[in-house]
């Protein structure tokens, strides 16, 4: 039995679409064990998940060996155990003189985009596209999936029952970005009008929001009520499953280029994805994806990307993502 170490700590995002690797190693030697390394918080995206045999949490300490190892991930801590653990065979990265390296010549690539502007901005592959390179694996567009419970299932269709909505015309919406990245989301303004059209369109809205996002939205929510406009909205304190399970019930979801698209995806909703400053060509869309690029974006890509510009958060509109939302139901997506 061949035994398979595969690291990926986080981002969130990053972790779901990092899972097709383990499908596609799995199905290349089904009988294979497969053991997945990351950050405790991010375990509960792995529940069901038939194509992983183990997972475990950081800290992580062992003294066996294993015969591939894969690091797709380039945090310290990672290349730290990538350099460690015991492996016939390592892909991916390490750190060498505090600087990221590649064990294999497939992985340089997406080094260079991660350091390299010229190379980021003419970069045209998917993350996925590129992390596969990095496992030495051929591309078939393998798709991520998430796999919920018969309990966590019920939790969405209990919500749908409890606020007396049907299914059939709910849009998620979810405007939520790291601080990291100001401009990712989109201008107040913008949402609100988006939701005041959406609703005279006979559309249901169930805003989404983390702890991040709490305060805005009730500041948002209390001015639409004022305008005699209500729409649903999940926990912020949602746990990851417990948001899953509500962007599963959704007809179609809007979302930045975040945790909750890549969620989105591998759920198979039909997805609006706005781009202000971060690359769509890297996000595979899986047919799913119908992807709005801001005007601005390449004066932001990348060497701007972490400033907050209100013209750039302004700068797609609410008729563009309506009439998107409108073209993806009537026709699926056509730039995934």
């Amino acid at each position: 039995m061949e035994r398979i170490l595969i690291i990926k700590l986080g981002a969130l995002g990053d972790v779901v679409r990092t899972l097709p690797i383990a499908e596609a190693l799995k199905k290349k030697n089904p009988k294979s064990e497969i053991t997945w390394i990351t950050k405790k918080d991010t375990i509960s995206l792995f529940e069901g998940n038939p194509f992983i045999d183990k997972v475990s949490p950081l800290p992580f300490h062992t003294q066996e060996q294993f015969q591939k190892l894969y690091n797709f991930d380039i945090e310290p801590e990672a290349m730290r155990l990538a350099g460690e653990i015991k492996a016939e065979r390592k892909c991916g990265f390490y750190t060498e003189d505090d600087y990221p390296q590649s064990y294999n010549v497939t992985g340089e690539y997406y080094l260079n985009t991660l350091f390299d502007d010229e190379t980021k901005k003419t970069n045209v592959k998917t993350y996925q596209e590129m992390m596969f390179a990095v496992a030495e694996l051929p591309y078939q567009q393998e798709q991520p999936h998430l796999y919920l419970n018969e309990e966590e299932q019920q939790y969405g269709e209990a919500f749908l029952k409890e606020k007396k909505i049907k299914r059939e015309k709910l849009l998620g919406v979810h405007m939520g970005a790291s601080s990291r990245w100001p401009s990712k989301v989109w201008h107040q303004e913008r949402l609100s009008a988006f939701i005041k059209k959406a609703k005279k369109r006979g559309y249901e809205i169930l805003l989404f929001a983390g702890p991040n996002e709490e305060k805005d939205h009730a500041l948002l929510i209390k001015s639409l009520e004022k305008k005699g406009i209500n729409i649903q909205r999940n926990n912020p304190r949602n746990s990851m499953r417990e948001f899953a399970a509500l962007v599963n019930i959704c007809r179609t979801m809007i979302c930045l280029d975040s945790f909750a698209l890549e969620i989105a995806l591998a759920l198979e909703k039909p997805t609006v994805g706005l781009f202000f400053c971060t690359p769509p060509h890297e996000i595979e869309g899986y047919r799913l994806l119908k992807k709005i690029t801001s005007p601005l974006l390449k004066e932001f890509f990348p060497e701007r990307m972490d400033q907050y510009d209100p013209e750039l958060t302004r700068s797609i509109s609410e008729d563009e993502v309506l009439a998107a939302v409108e073209e993806i139901e009537r026709n699926g997506a056509d730039n995934s």
